[in-house]
């Protein structure tokens, strides 16, 4: 029973808690940002990768042995190497497994390891695993010396701190990490355009990035695609570690005969579930967001074949393939944050160049250690020769030594001037060897080992003997990754893509007529077909409503709204209400306040040009295209005066020539439209002068076909006045009363 009888409040520590806060939390970031998410340069491995693939070393997984349980290798990662979840230090073992995740993959998965349909691999207990020569090539050099080792997280073994292999893996394979504050996202690349690049920097460490842009032509995804950036797009995300690359699907157009065809995408861009981008694009056609599509199916087999079928012959293929790219994950971005460790463990932006000569210099002092590791294991040979050489010149004598003698280590060093090392080795002979201790093998064993002590050390003792044979080893390393090898060869094409085309609404929205209906108190509704319009004040509206305006339009229009305050709203002609019923209010749609009237609804093609005008006869022209809004406030065109409101909004016919315009103390005067100012913007000019009351109506015409109106009635007679030179009069002018038979409304 303990003891001890001290306060635990003794223990207290008052301390400020935000200093205590971000003290610990300090701690936490950098270990996410060292020792988990970010990849060193040298070797472009994180923590836990590493660790898998020196555990798997270790029970000498190599290609040419048998495949062990994955849970073998887990079970050895988190016991020895790595104290974190087993799932998670699984998943770094399957990606690492994945021909669609890695270019050049580091373990040889056998069971299923996942597919690029976005499907997870098997547990742990049913998959095998072990290296790829790839895995093997990275390592290599770890029995030399070549890097150093520290010991694990509880101090019973010891692990490399990093490899020293000849393989550019960072920049091969690339990484993805997101640490505290900061994150990394490298695209993967062609083994042999790196290495190129690498033998270009040790002849030149001031290369030019326009040089190394020669070599490396941009991303190699395992998955294929297309990069569509320009040049000059893909030499700025290089040179500054920042950027992003345009990935697009591969496709090809199949002649199905007699005029169809049909769309085949065989390769999709990276880090892109297959079983999504379908669903993706089945919901585009369910949702009728792209009626030129008619079906996608998924004929794929080991092979990635999706197949999209036109909804008609005559739809234009690139057409439906950029619509596609715009709306759906056929064309992606892949990132680029060249966000590395550096040689002293400090997180930093480099730039392409930066990362390969990190990566070359870091071969360099491999390459010194490893001569240097060589040349201690030589001397060591060499000493013990020299001792054989010597037992061998004197076999009798050390013979009769060992027989006779109780301890005859000191006897034979003294009388031979021996090591201890060699004296040692002499005694653990095996009688057998006896008979292969011939003076000239030991001897010409001995001249061979002499040369190659003499070549290490003109080679450590010389710059450019190092850079010769650097080059040397990387050429046999792009020999085995070259892209005539089935591994090396280059599977992204990078491809300027031509300039984005216009996509037409109509190609998004399926082409139908309607008949769209608006109520005086602001209720709207879209039914379907052209009906007539006499029928839409015969159909039914909420009670003490009625018909306010209607007419023809299809879905693919957009429809502009002008209200009382001068505002314009677009309405979009596929979104409105179906015609059941009694519709929605126009107001949910748009943000206009109840108090608000509706001057005018009309669908956007029906005229280039629209005469707006106010009650106070002020009024002007304007581009249909500068009053389509994009946003639910709309845009403010008319800015009527104190008392008064926008009164009308008129098509212009691309005839016309003349304005007639009507006030309530009913004088018309009529003026060419040249005399009215086309705005943008404003309060316009004034169309006409009254002494009381406003306008009542205004419209354009074709001055030689004159003035026409509706007489009324149920036939719908209509009446002309062509000869208008009586109310022929400069802008502005207050008129005389209007031709006999005009409507009592003074509406045209």
């Amino acid at each position: 029973m303990s003891t001890d009888l001290s306060d635990p409040f003794d223990q207290i520590v008052d301390a400020p808690f935000d200093s205590a806060l971000s003290e610990r939390y300090l701690v936490y970031a950098m270990s996410t940002i060292t020792a988990r998410s970010l990849p060193d340069v040298r070797d472009g491995l994180k923590p836990v990768h590493r660790r898998l693939l020196w555990a798997m070393r270790l029970l000498r997984l190599d290609p040419s042995q048998g495949y062990k349980k994955c849970a073998r290798v887990v079970g050895d990662v988190i016991g020895k190497y790595h104290p974190h979840g087993d799932q998670s230090v699984y998943d770094a073992m399957v990606r690492l497994a994945q021909t669609f995740a890695l270019r050049y993959p580091l373990v040889d998965g056998q069971g299923n390891f996942g597919n690029i349909d976005g499907d997870n691999a098997a547990a742990y207990r049913y998959t095998e695993a072990r290296l790829t020569q790839v895995a093997i090539d990275l390592m290599d050099g770890l029995d030399e010396d070549a890097v150093e080792f520290r010991p694990t997280y509880n101090g019973e073994e010891n692990e490399p701190e990093l490899f020293p292999g000849l393989f550019p893996n960072l920049l091969a394979n690339g990484a993805s990490g997101i640490a505290v504050g900061m994150a990394t996202s490298i695209p993967p690349h062609n083994a042999a355009e790196l290495i190129d690049a690498a033998i270009l920097l040790i002849d030149q460490p001031r290369a030019e990035d326009a040089q190394i842009l020669e070599l490396v032509k941009g991303p190699d995804f395992p998955t294929g695609g297309i990069v569509v950036d320009s040049p000059a797009a893909i030499r700025e995300s290089y040179v500054t570690g920042r950027g992003g690359f345009r990935v697009r699907a591969k496709w090809a157009l199949e002649d199905q005969g007699r005029g169809t065809w049909q769309i085949v995408v065989t390769e999709i861009p990276y880090g892109i579930q297959k079983g999504k981008l379908i669903e993706q694009i089945a919901s585009l056609i369910n949702d009728k967001k792209l009626p030129i599509l008619a079906d996608v199916r998924d004929e794929s087999d080991a092979e990635i074949r999706i197949v999209l079928e036109p909804r008609a012959r005559t739809v234009d293929p690139d057409t439906l393939i950029e619509s596609l790219f715009r709306l759906s994950d056929l064309e992606t971005r892949v990132p680029l944050n060249l966000n590395v460790l550096d040689h002293t463990r400090t997180p930093r932006v480099m730039s392409l160049k930066q990362a390969l000569s990190a990566w070359v210099d870091h071969q360099f002092i491999v390459l010194r250690r490893r001569s240097e590791h060589r040349l201690s294991k030589i001397a060591d040979r060499m000493e013990l020769l020299d001792g054989y050489i010597i037992a061998y010149l004197n076999l009798d004598r050390v013979i009769q030594i060992i027989r006779t003698e109780d301890e005859p280590k000191p006897v034979m060093m003294a009388e031979f001037e021996l090591t201890d090392r060699q004296a040692e080795a002499i005694l653990n002979m095996r009688l057998r060897a006896l008979r292969k201790l011939e003076e000239m093998e030991l001897r010409k064993e001995r001249e061979a080992l002499a040369k190659e002590q003499a070549d290490l050390e003109a080679l450590l003792s010389s710059d450019a003997r190092q850079r010769t044979r650097m080059k040397r080893d990387l050429g046999k390393i792009r020999d085995r990754y070259g892209p005539e090898t089935a591994l090396g060869a280059r599977r992204t094409l990078v491809a300027e893509a031509a300039p984005a085309r216009e996509i037409p609404l109509e190609a998004m929205i399926e082409r139908e007529p309607i008949t769209v209906i608006l109520s005086q108190r602001g209720w709207i509704r879209a039914m379907k077909g052209h009906a007539e319009l006499a029928s839409a004040e015969t159909a039914k509206f909420k009670e003490g409503d009625g018909p306010f305006i209607a007419f023809h339009a299809q879905t693919t229009d957009k429809l502009l709204l002008a209200a009382e305050n001068g505002r314009f709203y677009t309405l979009a002609a596929d979104k409105l209400p179906g015609g059941r019923g009694f519709g929605e209010p126009v107001r949910l749609m748009i943000d206009l306040d109840g108090g608000t009237g509706i001057t005018g609804l009309f669908p956007a093609s029906a005229a280039a040009k629209l005469l707006v005008a106010a009650s106070d006869g002020r009024g002007f022209l304007v581009k249909t295209e500068d009053v389509i809004a994009e946003t639910r406030k709309g845009k403010q065109v008319v800015t009527p005066r104190t008392g008064a409101h926008l009164k009308l909004v008129k098509p212009v016919g691309p005839e016309d020539d003349y304005v007639a315009a009507i006030g309530d103390n009913r004088k018309l005067v009529v003026f060419p439209i040249t005399e009215v100012a086309e705005l943008a913007r404003g309060q316009g000019v004034q169309l006409q002068r009254y002494r009381d009351g406003g306008l009542s109506d205004a419209v354009t015409f074709r001055f030689a076909d004159g003035l026409s109106w509706r007489m009324g009635g149920e036939q719908g007679r209509m009446r002309s006045e062509t000869d208008l030179a009586p109310w022929r009069a400069a802008r502005g002018a207050a008129g005389r009363m209007p031709p006999m038979g005009f409507p009592r409304d003074n509406r045209f």
